[in-house]
């Protein structure tokens, strides 16, 4: 399968990170080097772009659609080691850091990859390839851990029923295909809820964010993207549902908060100063469009922060 991804709010993103043809910058998120490629050709010959991907048919694609660049370069790795990556490639600060979160369109389309819900494929969800499947958690998590990562990592008002059922039918055999998961999500779930929209999107979200720890390398990721921005670098985000735009919306507010005395002290007295400055103050959304042209933009929300003077 042709490994394709529409980079979301393309046009949003290179505007927003400004760039600098002799600038540095990193793509956290490579896919299908869609975002990588115009970052590229906005860079001269003394720029240069590191385009960092956890999924090695990511990083086989981007590769091979960067290799016309000679200021750009691939490496296998999850964007919370940022830091690492750049340390070994000599980098001590960039310009630019983008971030694209989530699952990319070949991801879901690829029916062997257990990420969709539409096609029967084996429960696997793992970006890399390896380590815990959905498989594992769904045939040996227990009922109780089941339930909370469905109800947190889905906000599915119906978790523990699903957690209740998904146990029931693992006594009689193991569930190793995402329609079988998906089909007692269905039946999990009221009549009514079945008929408003897909009841299987948020619990196949909760158990793909906790096969991949996607929050633990996001909150990690946020920081080491951060922190490794020049002054006046910039680090654009896009998220996909509201749990990740809560967790960056609450990162940049705490970078860009000054003073942090108690409020009832009659003056700052802690001298703690804003490391960063919001670049829009809300969301940056697809148009109508890119809307029309692109469904899964729908729900992306692009935020942007601007590194201060250390």
């Amino acid at each position: 399968m042709v490994f394709s991804h529409v980079p979301v709010m393309l046009h949003e993103c290179i505007d927003g990170l400004a760039i600098r043809p002799d600038g540095i910058y990193v793509d956290g998120t490579a896919g299908g080097a869609g975002h990588s490629s115009v970052i590229a050709s906005h860079l001269g010959e003394n720029g240069r772009l590191i385009s960092i991907d956890r999924d090695p048919d990511a990083v086989a694609v981007a590769t091979e659609r960067l290799s016309r660049y000679s200021m750009a370069q691939v490496v296998k790795n999850n964007y919370s080691n940022m830091r690492e990556v750049l340390d070994n490639l000599g980098i001590d600060k960039v310009d630019g850091i983008l971030l694209d979160l989530g699952v990319s369109s070949y991801q879901l389309d690829e029916e062997s990859r257990g990420f969709s819900y539409h096609a029967d494929a084996p429960l696997d969800m793992r970006m890399e390839k390896e380590g815990i499947s959905a498989s594992d958690i769904v045939n040996t998590y227990s009922q109780q851990e089941l339930a909370k990562i469905i109800f947190e990592y889905g906000e599915e008002k119906f978790s523990r029923r699903i957690a209740e059922n998904i146990v029931k039918a693992r006594e009689i055999s193991p569930l190793e295909t995402t329609l079988q998961l998906a089909d007692i999500i269905r039946q999990s779930v009221p009549q009514k809820a079945r008929r408003d929209k897909n009841p299987c999107k948020k619990t196949f979200q909760a158990i793909r964010i906790a096969v991949n720890g996607e929050f633990e390398h996001l909150s990690k990721g946020l920081d080491e993207a951060f922190y490794s921005l020049k002054t006046g670098g910039r680090l654009a985000v896009i998220t996909f549902h509201s749990l990740e735009d809560r967790l960056v919306k609450q990162r940049f507010a705490g970078w860009c908060r000054g003073c942090i005395c108690p409020p009832d002290f009659p003056q700052c007295v802690c001298g703690h100063k804003p490391q960063g400055v919001l670049i829009n103050r809300k969301p940056i959304e697809a148009d109508e469009k890119e809307l029309k042209e692109n469904k899964r933009s729908r729900s992306a929300k692009l935020r942007i922060i601007e590194r201060g003077a250390e």
